[in-house]
């Protein structure tokens, strides 16, 4: 027959069992918690810059990717829409900086590669849509030219429906090294869409209605050449792109 005194004892063994328990299950609990934590925060802060295996080369002139683009949207300007100008299968990297032409700053659409090791945290939790275009802010971050990557030779297309206004050489050191595009957006003629960094097709007059991701522009210019492209830090060529600008109509470039 149990005492008295045995059977606090019994009791008193448990309660130890059972502190002894919860405190193995709260160490357990902490030492999974700090693994998860320490391969999110290997996973998201790695690296502060953005390894080049994230992007790939552009293919060599004779195996140049053919195609129209997909109808995927860039950047927004007012109610303006910049969709994608070259296959996307050529895209190389796509990047914004800034410039002092007069020309609106431009709002990307997608997730930023290069962006701070917060944002980036953030949205590895939240997620991405596949589907979302990533982009590399170059130098100062500002976005009024948006760079998109290809190389020499890609066909470029409209990224707006519009009328073409004019059709002018790009000069760089005093060489002509392509040409560059003026279009009126048809749902915002108080402003003209820029493009330069190309070759016109000889096909193209002043005054011609053009249709986003149809209608050929022209192709990529050599334009790294002469001028090196900042592009280039972040693809495995010389960072060849169209570069593509909005201006207010009143204030477009002569």
């Amino acid at each position: 027959m149990a005492t008295p005194r045995s059977r606090q004892s019994a009791r008193l063994r448990a309660r130890r069992q059972r502190a002894q328990r919860r405190a193995r299950r709260l160490a357990l609990f902490a030492v999974v918690s700090l693994l998860g934590v320490v391969t999110l925060l290997l996973t998201a802060f790695g690296s502060g810059t953005p390894a080049r295996q994230e992007v790939t080369a552009a293919p060599p002139p004779a195996t140049l990717l053919t195609g129209t683009p997909g109808p995927l949207a860039l950047a927004t300007v007012s109610n303006v829409k910049l969709q994608l100008p070259v296959p996307g299968s050529a895209v190389t990297a796509i990047g914004y900086h800034g410039t002092r032409n007069g020309a609106l700053s431009l709002h990307p659409l997608g997730r930023q590669a290069n962006q701070g090791l917060l944002a980036r945290l953030w949205h590895r939790i939240v997620g991405n849509r596949l589907d979302a275009p990533v982009w590399y802010q170059l130098g100062e971050p500002q976005t009024e030219v948006l760079d998109v990557g290809a190389a020499v030779g890609t066909d470029v297309y409209a990224p707006v429906d519009g009328t073409l206004v004019a059709i002018r050489d790009q000069v760089v050191d005093g060489r002509v090294v392509g040409a560059r595009i003026d279009i009126r957006p048809t749902l915002a003629p108080s402003v003209i869409v820029s493009l330069s960094h190309l070759l016109a097709d000889p096909s193209l007059s002043v005054g011609s209605s053009v249709m986003a991701g149809s209608s050929k522009l022209g192709t990529v210019a050599e334009v790294s050449a002469l001028e090196r492209q900042a592009l280039s830090r972040f693809t495995n060529d010389a960072g060849d792109n169209v570069a593509i600008e909005v201006h207010p109509a009143a204030t477009s470039l002569p």
